[in-house]
C-alpha cells in the first residue's frame, strides 16, 4: 500500500500507536506560529473539499444496533440513502432500504439522524474555525500518512440546534486534510438525558486529490439514568461518483449490489480497535 493508496488499514493500525518508516520531511515540533498556519492551511482545504463533496452522489448506509444486558444483539435501525442530484442539478437525498426499526431499549432523536449526516463525517472549514477551540498535540504517524494531531472542541453551543464535534483529528501532513476523526457529537439540548457514542471516522484518499469519508463506527455504553445501554453504529459512505461523470469509484474489488441488512463495507472484515 502506498501513500496515496487508502488509509482502510488505519483502522487496524490504530491501536498500535505510530508505525516506523520513511523518513517525513514535517516539522514534527511547530512553533506556536507554524501550528497557526497549518490549522489556516488545513481548514482552507477542508472549506474546498467541502465545496468538492457536494459535486458527488454518494450512497450512505447506517445501521444503529442495540444489545439487550446479557450482551446479545437486539434492535436494530437501518436507513439506505442515496445523496444525489435532481434533473434540475438541485442536491437531494433519496431513500431506498428502511425497514422499520425495531429498537426497543433507545429511541432516535432528531439530533441523531443530524449527527449520522453531519457530525459523524466531520469536516472542518475556515468559517467553521472560530467556534472551536483547537490544540495540537503532537505529530504521529500511522500506517504510511504522517499526520498532526489535534484536540477541538466548541467554544459555546447554539441554542438553535447545532450539532458539534468534539475530540481529536488526525490531519495529514503534506495533504492538509483530516484524515481520521475520534470523539463525539454534542449540542445544545432542550431534552435531557440524552446521549451519544463516541465513533470514529475514516477517509480515504479516493480521486487523487481529497480525502472522503468512507467509513464511521461506534460501540459504546451509553450511561442513561435508567442504566448502562450498550450500542453499536455502522456507517458507510461508498459509490461516489461525481455529478455529470460516468465513473463511479468503487472500494475493492466487489461490485455494487442492491441493499441488505449487511451491505458490502470498506473496511476489512475484522472490526477497528476499540477508542484509545
Amino acid at each position: 500500500m502506498t501513500r496515496r493508496d487508502s488509509f482502510r488499514c488505519l483502522a487496524a493500525l490504530a491501536a498500535a500507536g505510530p508505525v516506523l518508516g520513511a523518513v517525513s520531511t514535517a516539522n514534527h515540533n511547530p512553533s506556536q506560529g507554524e501550528i497557526d498556519n497549518i490549522i489556516q492551511r488545513f481548514a482552507a482545504q477542508e472549506t474546498a473539499f467541502a465545496k468538492a463533496r457536494d459535486q458527488y452522489t454518494f450512497r450512505q448506509v447506517s445501521k444503529i444496533i442495540e444489545y439487550d444486558d446479557n450482551g446479545q444483539e437486539g434492535g436494530k435501525y437501518e436507513l439506505v440513502s442515496d445523496i444525489t442530484f435532481t434533473n434540475e442539478g438541485k442536491r437531494t437525498e433519496n431513500v431506498v432500504y428502511a425497514p422499520v426499526s425495531t429498537l426497543q431499549r433507545i429511541i432516535m432523536t432528531p439530533e441523531d439522524e443530524q449527527d449520522l449526516r453531519t457530525v459523524m463525517p466531520f469536516v472542518l472549514t475556515t468559517s467553521e474555525i472560530p467556534e472551536y477551540y483547537i490544540r495540537f498535540l503532537g505529530w504521529q504517524k500511522v500506517d504510511e500518512i504522517g499526520t498532526y494531531v489535534f484536540a477541538v472542541k466548541p467554544k459555546q453551543l447554539d441554542k438553535s440546534g447545532k450539532r458539534y464535534f468534539e475530540g481529536e483529528i488526525w490531519v495529514d501532513d503534506r495533504d492538509y486534510q483530516i484524515v481520521k476523526t475520534y470523539g463525539r457529537s454534542i449540542g445544545y439540548l432542550k431534552r435531557k438525558g440524552q446521549q451519544f457514542p463516541k465513533f470514529e471516522t475514516y477517509r480515504e484518499n479516493i480521486d487523487g486529490k481529497y480525502w472522503f469519508p468512507t467509513y464511521t463506527y461506534a460501540d459504546d455504553v451509553l450511561n442513561f439514568e435508567t442504566g448502562p445501554q450498550r450500542i453499536k453504529v455502522i456507517v458507510q459512505y461508498k459509490d461516489y461518483k461525481k455529478f455529470g461523470a460516468q465513473t463511479t469509484i468503487q472500494f475493492g474489488d466487489e461490485a455494487p449490489s442492491e441493499p441488505t441488512s449487511k451491505p458490502n463495507s470498506p473496511q476489512p472484515k475484522q472490526a477497528p480497535p476499540p477508542p484509545r
